[in-house]
């Protein structure tokens, strides 16, 4: 990854999990939590994604808006916030520009086995736009905590 705290965080767009389309800009003003992560309705992608819900109060209580990224499709995504009550946003990025600009894509090995595929980040983006935290190794249980202590 070559982005780091203190850069100006790269602009993008892309569609919901409702087909509308979402750009970084929209959230001048405010503070941003963009997580990437591999993939809808995993088991760490879940547990993740269901700690940043059940602390979706306490996150917008300080002044933060969640989004999700990950390579799934916007119909994937639908289903996932469907099946989990997801209250924040989800970007379908198959073709991997926001992941690719983020620099969350690479090589990563499970049971031994090498395969491509995005690493689980998260940007906190100030509302300058600047990158103002990075979590290379989000602690999925407590994500929504140690966002709001660390940021």
């Amino acid at each position: 990854m070559t982005l780091k705290e203190g850069d100006k965080a790269p602009a993008f767009h892309a569609k919901d999990q409702n087909g509308k389309k979402i750009s970084l800009s929209e959230y001048k003003g405010k503070k941003v939590v963009l997580y990437f992560y591999p993939e809808d309705d995993t088991p760490t992608c879940t547990v993740q994604a269901c700690n940043l819900r059940d602390n979706y109060a306490l996150l917008k209580k300080n002044g933060f808006e969640v989004i999700g990224v990950s390579p799934n499709d916007e119909k994937s995504h639908k289903k996932f916030e469907t099946k989990f009550n997801l209250p924040f946003t989800l970007l379908a990025d198959p073709d991997h520009t926001i992941i690719n600009k983020y620099g969350v894509w690479g090589e990563k090995q499970m049971f031994g086995n090498k395969y491509m595929g995005v690493h689980r980040t998260t940007f906190v983006i100030n509302e300058k736009g600047v990158i103002s935290k990075i979590f290379l190794r989000p602690k999925n249980k407590q994500h929504a905590e140690e966002i709001v202590e660390l940021s």
